[in-house]
């Protein structure tokens, strides 16, 4: 080791480890700590952080959606093709997290990680947000000059189904532009893009199509070395924490908010006491409460007819909802069973609170007011399903699970306890706050959409870290010979053996079944961020918009953290402006010289659990809404928003229309769309076509009424039973 006297003088002075930060105590043993490789002193440490303080012994390797496609393409290879086992993380059989490549008497690994999941966009947005690229004009700055480099720094577009074999590599001219459409996107090559590879062709000097193929590879893993590069130095300068070291986001930032808050969360060791907080997770609400609307209102031009009601739609999103939540007081430990008789007394603030499991009635007298928003959602079956959903329903609840807080709110409202059965202590405080104002802070300083967006998502990680269900994972074997301690015969030989996938004659996935599971999680975390988080919702539901718009609103639809409103009578914005009501609202985003006159304030831009216009003053015309998660918004100028789960974007853009939602809805009809899909089969990539249900009128999660767009929630007082349903029709 070398160590310099001005070195010794330091480390005789130091007063805190250079590792973990914590002051050095009368029984704390210091000691150097250096670098193994060179020698070269680090700074005075604990002796236990300094054993535990240890050399890096993988090599990271890095893939952009390795898990999605890549990794199919060389696994066999990485398993069979050089000596050494392969460890995995999966997710199926065949589709990995993660997976380790063990090299055969060496104490080096090669660790290959998706860079998707850190960052969840595309390459070519990515790359975008880069202003400087120092490792391609590293790279390419000997053989070519800076206009040809700042070419490259754009991700290039390839004709992907117009190779169809090597003969066309060997073709000496750029295809056609109708050569790079795209099946998977049904889409075509825009001319700016088709312009942009012209001038890379000419620029270059390329001959023919394999030379173009070659540069545009070596462009794109440049790329992701510039953006992977970019996002390590502003998480590292942000936490202090290198994400080449983990496998996804939420498990990074799970690291740096413990890092960062320094905090030590209990976790559950009597299966009572887990089994009971499980029981109350439940998800954000997500339903269609009406399924068509128009507006009419001054705002609208030519579109506002003055002889009828003014009518004005407004979609609502919270900021970051759940970062919201995560700043409250939450639990982090000294759980136990108590009789929580002050259960309707106890302030947010308190230093203790309960989880409580309670029988709740919903009086009649409330179920025209709270008809589009019941309080209190539970899992249960619609009537005539066997699935079950999370439906917000008027009926009786036993033995429901639920946060003080959000009961406090419910008694508020009109919602009665008949029971409580029992309850569970804990210790509470905002422990989480200061990671979230971090983030918060960085994302209203953030340079490009992305670094705004990545730090979102480092608060909502943790949240997603707090719900993981360990008992999901499974364990996963890759194994390459028959013989041996991790061959196929050892693992098939296992009492807990599951199933296999045989990729080839040399490699079988082999899946084991769980013998233990570990529930190191602190479910109870997230679990209160869920129901607290709901109490802000219906805090703006009933709280805010009832006091000022009495009975002249309604809701058309919810998810999460966004509610879309019809409000008859009233101009919303006039009352957003208000200086009693300004401040419920974000409306930073605002044009300047927005019509509204809507005030701009600086301080409320970005600020977490404020309500804000989605469509920034932009006025929504029309909503159709079939039923949870699958709505469209027709905005005046502006285009549309159509959302539909389970169907690609692509699909959704270009050939679903706003009319195809009012038919669905009108006429009962089920409309179909063709998708292509690239999927695996046994680590062999095809590109498939499936036709699936686009848009269905069919919604069970409320009760559909006869002759109208309303819904009733199930339990409601008018409901005698329910009624035959219509058979929709195919078109």
């Amino acid at each position: 080791m070398c160590f310099t006297s001005e070195e010794k003088v330091k480390f005789e002075k130091a007063e805190t480890c250079h590792i973990c930060k914590q002051r050095f105590t009368e029984n704390d043993v210091k000691v150097r700590d250096h670098s193994h490789f060179t020698g070269e002193y680090r700074g005075a440490a604990h002796s236990k952080c300094n054993i535990n303080y240890r050399d890096v012994r993988f090599v990271p390797v890095i893939f952009h959606n390795l898990s999605g496609y890549d990794s199919h393409l060389f696994i066999r290879e990485v398993a069979t093709g050089f000596p050494g086992r392969v460890w995995v993380l999966p997710q199926t059989k065949e589709r990995y997290i993660s997976f380790v490549k063990f090299l055969e008497d060496q104490r080096l690994s090669f660790r290959f990680i998706d860079s998707f999941k850190f960052m969840a966009s595309s390459l070519d947005n990515l790359a975008k947000n880069l202003k400087q690229q120092p490792t391609l004009r590293k790279f390419f700055g000997q053989d070519y000059d800076d206009a040809q480099i700042d070419l490259l720094t754009k991700k290039g577009v390839f004709p992907y189904e117009y190779i169809s074999s090597l003969e066309k590599l060997q073709e000496t001219a750029l295809p056609p532009p109708e050569q790079f459409y795209s099946s998977l996107t049904d889409s075509d090559i825009s001319t700016k893009d088709y312009e942009h590879a012209k001038e890379v062709w000419a620029s270059f000097k390329i001959s023919n199509l394999g030379e173009y193929s070659d540069l545009y590879l070596k462009t794109d893993v440049i790329l992701l070395v510039e953006v992977f590069e970019n996002f390590r130095k502003t998480c590292h300068e942000a936490y202090e924490l290198d994400p080449a070291h983990y496998y996804t986001l939420p498990g990074y930032s799970w690291d740096a908010m413990l890092l960062y808050t320094q905090v030590e969360l209990e976790l559950l060791t009597d299966v009572d006491m887990l089994l009971f907080v499980e029981k109350g997770i439940r998800g954000g609400v997500s339903q269609c409460c009406s399924r068509y609307s128009e507006a009419n209102n001054r705002y609208m031009g030519k579109d506002y007819n003055p002889e009828k009601e003014d009518v004005y739609l407004m979609y609502y999103d919270v900021n970051n909802l759940y970062g919201w939540a995560m700043a409250q007081y939450l639990p982090y430990g000294g759980f136990e069973w108590a009789d929580a008789k002050d259960y309707l007394t106890l302030p947010e603030d308190s230093e203790y609170g309960y989880i409580l499991e309670v029988d709740l009635e919903y009086p009649e007298l409330l179920h025209d007011s709270h008809k589009d928003l019941p309080l209190c959602p539970e899992h249960a079956c619609p009537p005539g399903s066997k699935q079950r959903k999370l439906l917000t329903t008027l009926k009786a609840k036993h033995k429901y699970v639920i946060h003080y807080r959000s009961l406090q709110q419910a008694v508020r409202l009109g919602v009665q306890v008949t029971k409580v059965h029992r309850a569970l202590k804990f210790k509470q405080g905002p422990w989480l706050k200061s990671y979230i104002d971090l983030n918060t802070e960085k994302r209203k300083n953030s340079k490009n959409d992305f670094e705004k967006q990545q730090y979102k998502l480092c608060n909502n990680a943790i949240f997603r870290k707090t719900m993981e269900n360990v008992r999901k994972r499974i364990d996963v074997k890759l194994v390459s010979s028959w013989d041996g301690r991790y061959g196929a015969e050892a693992q098939i030989s296992k009492p807990n053996f599951h199933s296999r996938a045989i990729f080839d004659e040399n490699l079988v996935a082999i899946q084991l079944s769980k013998t233990s599971v570990t529930i190191d999680k602190p479910v109870y975390v997230g679990f209160s961020i869920l129901d607290i988080s709901k109490t802000q919702l219906y805090r703006f539901h009933y709280d805010f918009m009832r006091d000022r718009f009495g009975s002249n609103y309604k809701v058309l639809y919810t998810d999460t953290d966004s509610l879309v409103y019809e409000i008859r009578g009233q101009n919303v914005y006039e009352v957003m402006k208000h200086k009693d009501n300004i401040n419920e609202f974000d409306t930073f985003d605002y044009e300047k010289d927005n019509p509204f006159g809507m005030p701009l304030l600086r301080e409320n831009s970005k600020k977490i659990g404020l309500m804000k216009d989605e469509l920034c003053g932009k006025i929504l015309r029309r909503f159709c809404g079939l039923r949870s998660k699958m709505y469209s918004v027709d905005i005046q100028n502006g285009g549309f928003i159509k959302k539909i789960k389970g169907i690609k974007s692509s699909v959704v853009k270009n050939t679903i229309t706003f009319d195809d939602y009012l038919l669905c809805l009108r006429e009962n009809t089920i409309i179909s769309r063709e998708q292509h899909n690239i999927r695996s089969r046994l680590h062999v990539l095809r590109s498939e076509k499936e036709r699936k249900i686009a848009l269905s009128p069919h919604d069970d999660k409320r009760y559909l009424v006869p002759g109208t767009f309303d819904t009733l929630p199930w339990g409601y007082k008018d409901i005698a039973s329910e009624p035959p349903a219509k058979k929709p029709k195919y078109n």
